[in-house]
């Protein structure tokens, strides 16, 4: 299990204990605090009385640049996930509480979030081969709070979850002022489960959408016209879900951006939003968005897999195809493609010169698969 010392996962420390659970725990270090180090020590400390078997991971960063506490939560879930895997241990508990799900309901709210961006915090996730659970979600801070007070248990609070600069604290803050009104963590919490069986039945209707008017071709996809007949929350999340596929980023762009992008979409205009382009009713990749180069057999742009005979010399790669690539492809206007979905296609490159351009129809024995389909699943 992840263990900060703070209240929230040192009750689910002891539940888990209680309940018979074989528990090893890890507290990341995120060096953010001069005492963090001291803490992350202190918690072992405990872990050690309790005959817990505990470790630390340090996050080892310089300036972090950007939006410090998102840097973070992603730094941490890998580094839980590292020692997971180190340990062979298959599933990590997380302490998020009813609370947690309530602040990341005001914080969509803030965004103009659509349904998915409502639905609160997920259960439970699989990520590289470990199941990360959040089994608290239906108890409340305090409450967690309470029952260790009752078992005289104590835990650290980091003044971190103290500092307006973070949006997760102001959205702590206005929950309490919202109180008198009725809106609580619980109530909040509650809106966020019924909005997620929303979002389950509406699932449903995307999925059925997006395979009948999404084409997937060449790592870009085509999106059929009658698309926008449908309801506009249905185009909404199946725009959504190519963004970010096409950019690999964990958050959809916020709602002002994202109508401006559909309606460049709706009317064949060119638009580009979070390393994406639409033209003419394709949304791809933006060339200034693709990896850069790597080794022939490595995965290029985080997405394709390029397999074929070996190279003659020792560079080797896979770049994006570009326009210098286009050139050097005689009759690409064959593979029945855009000029622009082909340019952000792999390329294989000896130096100046193009060896493969497989979705351009210069196949040389060569293959681009993608790693990652575009599925939506019901």
């Amino acid at each position: 299990m992840a263990l900060s010392g703070g209240g929230d996962s040192t009750a689910l420390l002891h539940l888990c204990l209680r309940a018979g659970c074989r528990v090893e725990a890890v507290t990341v270090d995120h060096r953010l605090r001069a005492e963090s180090a001291a803490e992350a020590a202190a918690v072992g400390e405990v872990c050690r009385a309790l005959g817990v078997r505990h470790e630390v991971r340090v996050w080892t960063h310089g300036v972090v640049p950007g939006n410090l506490m998102d840097a973070a939560r992603r730094a941490r879930t890998g580094l839980i996930r590292d020692w997971a895997l180190s340990r062979g241990i298959g599933v990590v508990a997380l302490g998020h509480t009813q609370d947690d799900v309530a602040e990341t309901v005001l914080m969509g709210l803030a965004r103009s979030a659509g349904v998915a961006g409502l639905s609160g915090m997920r259960s439970a996730w699989d990520e590289n081969g470990v199941r990360f659970v959040r089994p608290l979600l239906a108890a409340g801070r305090s409450e967690l709070r309470d029952w260790l007070r009752a078992k005289a248990i104590g835990w650290v609070d980091d003044p971190t979850n103290e500092n307006d600069r973070f949006a997760r604290v102001k959205a702590r803050k206005a929950l309490a002022l919202l109180a008198p009104l009725g809106i609580t963590a619980r109530t909040l919490a509650e809106v966020a489960g019924n909005l997620a069986q929303v979002q389950a039945a509406l699932a449903v209707q995307v999925a059925d959408a997006a395979g009948a008017l999404v084409r997937e071709d060449s790592g870009a996809l085509w999106l059929e016209p009658a698309l926008w007949a449908e309801p506009v929350e249905v185009q909404r999340q199946i725009v959504v879900a190519g963004v970010l596929w096409l950019s690999g980023a964990e958050y959809a762009p916020r709602a002002a951006e994202l109508a401006r992008l559909m309606d460049a979409l709706r009317a064949g205009r060119d638009a580009t939003l979070a390393g994406c382009r639409a033209r003419q009713g394709w949304l791809m990749k933006e060339p200034r968005a693709v990896g850069p180069a790597v080794p022939v057999g490595a995965v290029w742009d985080g997405r394709w897999l390029v397999e074929g005979p070996e190279c003659e010399g020792p560079e080797g790669e896979v770049r994006a195809l570009g326009a210098d690539g286009l050139r050097q492809v005689k009759d690409w206007r064959k593979a029945g493609l855009p000029r622009e979905v082909l340019l952000v296609t792999p390329g294989v490159w000896e130096g100046d010169r193009l060896r493969a351009a497989p979705g351009a129809g210069l196949s040389a024995g060569w293959t681009a698969h993608l790693q990652r389909p575009f599925i939506l699943r019901r």
